[in-house]
């Protein structure tokens, strides 16, 4: 046992860590100049996609059908607008006739068809219904950024007036090269925002410039970490360019909840007295526990998301996990470093000073206070316990309501800005061509077969409600396909039961169903099989983290329970506004009527871990005084004391950046960022502050109590916060009061 006077000592991991500061601040440098080139150019490496299930049946008919027709599934289309005139006109004909052959010349381009090669009666979906607007059709081959390039290619020269016609260019491939390109451009209006206002708010909470810009360093050293590290897995896998949001987000984010916990124990550590090389040992020992212990509960809820088989989930698990392991490394070993050079130069240049007309400046150890504002909205809070727990717990049912309702589709064009041409394209089919051209259903089928038994099938696929016509069979060799365009939209909920009836039509030959409902069918197939799987994971992984933490059974299951409620509001929120389309005028979106299948998987996996985040801050503090002190309320109520502060101003900071993020023009961006932003200010500021005292204090002394194997294991596994008294704590204690908390510790 550590006597209560007793100085920490410099040894182990403090020791490595801080033993040559300069060297490592130079190695860090370094490796970041290197970091910075291996990640140059990353954006243009990621892909767009990544919601559909690779091994689903509508992935095989879809990779099928690129290598037997190539021309099945266009994805590229032109939009003729005739003006006043008709499509039918002589004129119109010619031009369209000449922009088909000019678009077939062009290499890394098949299939190309239109309405006035096909005919009237061959093609009517390819024309409007008002007859003065018609569709050429064509797929550009090659991956993503072939595809890219083909299309920056040719765009220019199709888009615009040619003689008595108009062109705009449109299509799933217009459709992701625009997000792509939108979201690029987005995410660095999203940085020159978040950089300046986070530093900004780092000075109010720090009051030091200097010490302010420290959490700044860390979050760009994991940022351009995190690229090189994406850069690379390109090399290896699919990765989505909507993941470099997530690395701008958490880099920042948890790099100033790591670097403000770290800088602020230092200071407290220097105030009291504490020698700078002093003040770092106690730091690691207990607030860089704290950060490794936080970073590898982040870590788990995003890899979760490794469970799901689309490479858009798979994306933020690479990216949420290599940004969280670089910013707790570079707040473990070069904030240490840091602090060690600068010693007591980390309160320089306050910048509060004028605020305070000559009161001398309050010392980090005056957060020690037991009396303070966060101490006694805890006391409040505990003495009416059934209240808080009770309200708080019904504001948050009530305010995730509206998700009961949510209904899931596939990302599309109306992502994008109403302004942007491909959604405009798309819009202009959606409202005035018959069925859904380019967003039908194709029916592969393999096996050698009749011209009768062909024909049989399709009578019987005709014959299903909700088919508006088939065409088809195109026959190669023992493959056929059919095309099947259905009534109203691609994706609405007929066009995803006709997916499942197509799939249940008896035929004599091996059919497979794909197109955007069947993609959707199946993405959501895929989630459902497997969410299961990622939710125990989490869990499980999370109760045994909590438990080796705080050495309590109880513990460990309110926090999955209570983080999981903190996260209603953000569900709720994300029906109400993005689904149902409220706020959209102000946020400046077209609501799709749908969430996007994946989005609240990677919202929960990413909120509900930056949740354990905070959780994680204010638990360590509370099992800290309790193991000093023994009493439960007091504990609860100095932990609350020491944290509140840091962890409302780390959540204000990390809401800044996911705002700053919600800024985006894409939809499903502009989701992420402010639903994460709303999931953590709730969490903060209600969970954290209202419902985790009130239900701790429900519980009592039995919060903490652990059946003996589990108590043992603990005492042998597990992780605390606690090595003795800080010097902090030490010069504000009264002797009586310090031998009283070594005689409750033994």
């Amino acid at each position: 046992m550590k006597d209560a006077d007793s100085s920490p000592r410099v040894g182990g991991w403090t020791r490595f860590v801080t033993a040559r500061p300069r060297l490592s601040l130079l190695v860090a440098l370094v490796v970041t100049a290197l970091a910075v080139l291996a990640g140059s150019g990353v954006a243009d490496r990621l892909g767009s996609g990544g919601w559909e299930d690779p091994d689903a049946e509508s992935t095989y008919a879809t990779r099928a059908l690129e290598r037997a027709f190539p021309a099945s599934q266009p994805n590229l289309l032109l939009l003729v607008d005739a003006g006043e005139a008709s499509v039918d006109d002589p004129r119109v004909a010619a031009e369209a006739e000449k922009l088909a052959a000019r678009l077939a010349r062009e290499k890394g381009v098949v299939g190309v068809g239109s309405y006035w090669r096909a005919g009237p009666a061959s093609a009517p979906a390819l024309r409007a219904e008002d007859g003065h607007e018609a569709l050429i059709a064509a797929r550009i081959t090659g991956d993503e950024k072939q595809m890219g390039e083909t299309l920056d290619r040719i765009a220019p020269e199709l888009r615009g007036a040619h003689g008595p016609v108009r062109v705009s260019v449109g299509g799933p491939v217009a459709v992701r090269h625009e997000m792509q390109t939108t979201i690029q451009e987005d995410l660095i209006r999203a940085e020159v925002i978040a950089l300046p206002v986070t530093l900004v708010l780092l000075v109010m909470v720090f009051g030091s410039a200097v010490a302010a810009l420290l959490p700044l360093g860390i979050g760009i050293v994991a940022i351009l970490g995190t690229n090189a590290v994406l850069r690379g897995l390109t090399e290896l896998t699919d990765v989505s360019v909507f993941a470099m949001n997530l690395t701008t987000a958490l880099g920042l984010g948890l790099a100033v909840d790591y670097a403000l916990f770290i800088v602020r124990r230092f200071r407290e550590e220097l105030a009291a007295g504490a020698e700078p090389l002093t003040a770092v040992g106690t730091t690691l020992r207990t607030a860089g526990r704290t950060v490794l212990f936080s970073a590898l509960t982040v870590a788990v809820s995003l890899a979760a998301m490794l469970l799901f088989p689309q490479y858009f989930l798979r994306s933020f698990a690479y990216a949420g996990i290599a940004v969280v392991l670089l910013a707790a490394a570079a707040a473990l070993i070069l904030l240490p470093a840091a602090l060690i050079l600068l010693g007591h130069r980390v309160n320089a240049l306050d910048l509060r000073r004028l605020l305070r007309r000559g009161r001398p400046p309050a010392a980090e150890g005056a957060a020690l206070d037991r009396s303070g504002a966060w101490a006694r909205t805890a006391r409040v809070v505990m003495r009416r316990a059934p209240f808080f727990a009770l309200g708080t717990t019904a504001v948050l049912v009530l305010l995730g309501l509206p998700f009961l309702g949510v209904k899931f589709g596939t990302a599309d064009d109306r992502q994008l800005p109403s302004s942007a041409e491909s959604h405009v394209v798309q819009q202009h089919i959606r409202d005035g061509f018959p069925g859904s051209p380019g967003g039908g259903l194709e029916v592969l089928a393999e096996g050698r077969a009749t011209p009768a038994e062909y024909t049989a099938y399709k009578e019987r696929i005709s014959a299903l409600p909700q088919v508006l016509r088939v065409d088809g069979p195109l026959v190669r060799e023992e493959t056929a396909y059919f095309t099947v365009l259905p009534e109203g939209e691609a994706v609405d909920d007929p066009a995803q039961a006709l997916v499942d009836e197509l799939r249940a039509v008896p035929a004599p030959f091996n059919t497979k169903v794909t197109g955007a409902a069947a993609v959707l069918v199946d993405s959501k197939d895929a989630i459902a099989e497997r969410l299961p799987a990622a939710a125990a994971f989490i869990a499980v992984v999370t109760l045994l983290l909590v438990f080796l933490l705080t050495g309590s059974v109880l513990i460990p299951l309110q926090a999955v329970v209570l983080n999981a409620l903190s996260l209603t509001a953000m569900f709720g929120a994300v029906v109400w506004v993005f689904q149902d389309g409220h706020l959209s005028g102000l946020l400046g979106f077209t609501s799709p009527g749908s969430i996007e299948t994946t989005l609240p998987v990677l919202m929960f996996c990413v909120a509900f871990g930056l949740s354990m985040d905070y959780g994680v801050f204010l638990l360590s503090r509370i099992k800290e005084e309790y193991d000093a002190t023994g009493d439960h309320e007091q504990a609860v109520r100095h932990g609350l004391q020491r944290t509140g502060g840091l962890i409302t101003a780390a959540a204000v900071i990390l809401a800044v950046v996911m705002v700053a993020i919600g800024t985006s023009r894409v939809t499903n961006t502009k989701m992420l960022g402010l639903g994460i932003a709303l999931a953590v200010l709730m969490d903060a500021m209600i969970v954290r502050s209202l419902l985790v005292p009130a239900v701790m204090r429900l519980t009592g002394r039995a919060t903490w109590w652990a059946p003996g194997p589990l108590r043992r294991f603990h005492e042998r596994f597990g992780v605390s916060e606690s090595d003795g008294p800080s010097a902090g704590e030490a010069a504000v204690e009264k002797p009586e009061l310090a031998r009283d908390k070594v005689t409750a510790r033994g």
